[in-house]
């Protein structure tokens, strides 16, 4: 009798342990804006209630008069399934008995005014491709991982030391499927093995990918997200996903999302209005709108959004064992003028323009998810000089591990879009990034948004005839690979494409028929590897002690030297620029040590799509002074060439 009475209190827990309810502590807890774990409770999930299985739906809609759930299960109808509402907190609650995975539902939301909102839900899993929008049930609690190994060195990396060089991708336009749809979007398994045999053979070390939250239009390159609990559909369900990022992981690649909290979509069945209220975005347009982008703005001193947005991090830390997050637009969030002219914004209590809910904001995600996953990543994209956004939360900073550098991107493509002829006279252009270089953790990004609304690709930003282009576009990535920060490159500029970018259509891979673009997909390809072999070009990043400048000051010639040092002093890069279509006869160069410079890189070599003048392989520092240095070598520097040394 013993035995039978464990036997059945175990069936007991286990039936316990399959039951997803909600308790007062949850209520409270997400409205105190610290349930971490929300998405557990609120959203779908599979459960089990008196022997039936089937499904557990939880909403938060504190105005509605009565919300319903309507699906393929029950045929769309609008009366079948009442929820019920727990506390004053606003959350609903149903358990269907019978639904199972990949059935559509919407939320039926009836204001006290009589309206009828059909939304999708927030937290859902899983999303009908568009147009429909509806949401699916999808049980993503059953893939098996197998990046232990990956997930465990992760923990112990501190990314200031380590190599971090990013491709930025988006999935659908990355390369299109053959099989003829219209379309042509991958699915997720089938993509993974494709982007890692070529970020492998590449040597990135990370993949930002843009546009994995549901998004409803593919012009928005999923910016204006409706389904920040869901990776979108048109790639594939959960499980694909997660196997993509598996397969990642497993070849020693890193997985970045782009992360939207500044603002969402306005669309009819997403946050916008969501209980016939304004209870995920300000309710004063002034705070809550774009005008614009078109879009909403959270209500980031509200508990609860805080909590959405928050949890919503760790989800994709969690359960998809993201590696980190970029998020979008940062300075319209800490600004409350930013896009908007008078009147149609509002100062904060000290009659000031910083938004000090979305400050508070930043701190809390950053010290609660940086303290839960070592080694996750987060990214501002902050475009003003607001400081310390990556400074320490203790000291008043937001927190951040890293910034893009985006006066350096600035910086950069107005110099190299200069006939060389003027650059002359805007050669400290270039050099201007190193004078605050320590003021922040920062990444170097040429990213998508350089390369669309009429900015033309990169290539084609260059002067000259196409050689010349390829040529400067060859020197220009050799300096951005010596200077001090991580790297960021959108996906097609390591080849030369030369359309500007377009989510509808793939990459123009038959380019690397051509010379001058499999030149320099080569090249970059050897900056890669120069990179991440040696610690001199990664390992101090953000002080002075991992670069010094040997010339700053040549503008007359218009050329750049300078060189990368790790703490060991082994293995120092040195970088010769030259940015002129001049050669450079017995060019004289101070160096810091009486040593023999290795030749690592020429950029003008042939197979990179130069014109073949060469460098000697290898130079001897001889005893005579230049540039305040005690010893110089010197070499024939081609036009518009990277000479590139190791010492």
């Amino acid at each position: 009798m013993a035995g039978k009475a464990v036997k059945q209190k175990k069936e007991e827990q286990k039936k316990e342990e399959n039951k997803v309810f909600i308790s007062e502590a949850d209520q409270y807890l997400f409205a105190q804006g610290t349930h971490y774990d929300i998405y557990k409770k609120l959203g779908a999930h599979p459960s089990e209630e008196d022997g039936q299985k089937g499904m557990f739906f939880a909403v938060w809609a504190p105005n509605a008069a009565s919300v319903h759930v309507i699906g393929t299960f029950n045929n769309w109808n609008e009366e079948s399934h009442p929820m019920e509402k727990l506390g004053p907190g606003g959350i609903h609650k149903i358990f269907i008995p019978g639904v199972g995975d990949n059935e559509m539902y919407k939320y039926l939301i009836r204001t006290p005014s009589g309206e009828k909102l059909y939304k999708a839900d927030p937290f859902a899993n899983y999303t009908e491709m568009r147009p429909g929008n509806a949401s699916r049930t999808f049980d993503i609690s059953g893939f098996k991982w197998s990046d232990d190994v990956w997930m465990k060195a992760r923990c112990g990396k501190d990314y200031n030391k380590e190599p971090m060089a990013i491709y930025e991708c988006h999935i659908g336009s990355w390369m299109k499927h053959p099989d003829g749809t219209e379309d042509g979007f991958y699915n997720y398994r089938e993509f993974a093995g494709r982007i890692v045999e070529y970020l492998k053979e590449m040597q990135y070390t990370h993949i930002e990918l843009m546009g994995i939250a549901e998004y409803p239009y593919d012009g928005s390159w999923g910016y204006q997200v409706t389904g920040y609990y869901a990776p979108t559909s048109r790639h594939g369900n959960p499980e694909d996903f997660m196997y993509l990022v598996n397969e990642l992981h497993r070849n020693k690649i890193g997985v970045i999302l782009d992360w939207v909290p500044a603002h969402f979509a306005t669309d009819a069945h997403g946050l916008g209005r969501f209980d016939g209220e304004c209870i995920f975005e300000h309710p004063d347009p002034r705070l809550g709108e774009h005008p614009d982008w078109g879009t909403k703005i959270f209500n980031y001193g509200k508990t609860e959004v805080k909590n959405f947005l928050i949890a919503n991090v760790l989800f994709w830390a969690r359960e998809y064992h993201v590696d980190g997050i970029r998020v979008d637009a940062v300075a319209s969030m800490l600004y409350l003028d930013y896009g908007k002219q008078d009147g149609q914004w509002v100062p904060n209590k000290f009659g000031g323009n910083k938004n000090l809910e979305a400050i508070e904001f930043f701190k809390h995600m950053n010290s609660v998810v940086l303290g839960s996953f070592p080694g996750f990543l987060t990214i501002a994209e902050e475009s003003t000089a607001w400081p310390m956004v990556t400074g320490d939360i203790e000291e008043d900073g937001l927190g951040f591990s890293f910034k893009w550098n985006m006066g350096w991107m600035h910086d950069f493509c107005d110099y190299m879009k200069l006939d060389p002829i003027f650059r002359k006279n805007n050669h400290y252009t270039m050099t201007f990034a190193m004078s605050y270089n320590s003021s922040e953790n920062y990444i170097l990004p040429l990213s998508h948004d350089e390369v669309v609304h009429l900015k033309c690709s990169m290539v084609n930003k260059m002067p000259g005839y196409p050689v010349d282009k390829y040529a400067n576009l060859r020197v220009g990535y050799s300096y951005m690979f010596g200077h001090s920060g991580k790297k960021l490159l959108f996906m097609g500029q390591d080849f030369g494409q030369e359309r500007e970018w377009s989510e509808a259509r793939e990459l123009d891979w038959f380019l690397l028929g051509e010379e001058l673009n499999r030149g320099m997909h080569d090249y970059v390809k050897e900056l890669l590897s120069i990179y991440r072999k040696y610690p001199a070009m990664y390992s101090i990043d953000n002080d002075w002690g991992g670069f010094e400048w040997l010339s700053a000051d040549d503008a007359e010639r218009s050329i750049y030297s300078f060189f990368r040092k790790d703490a060991v002093g082994k293995n120092n890069i040195l970088f010769v620029l030259n940015m002129t279509p001049m050669m450079r006869e017995n060019f004289k160069l101070g160096v810091p040590k009486k040593k023999k410079y290795k030749l690592l890189l020429n950029s003008d070599e042939k197979r990179f799509g130069g014109f073949g003048n060469e460098i000697p392989a290898e130079i001897t520092a001889v005893k005579e002074k230049c540039d305040f240095k005690d010893y110089s070598i010197s070499f024939d520097l081609p036009p518009l060439t990277a000479a590139i040394f190791v010492f």
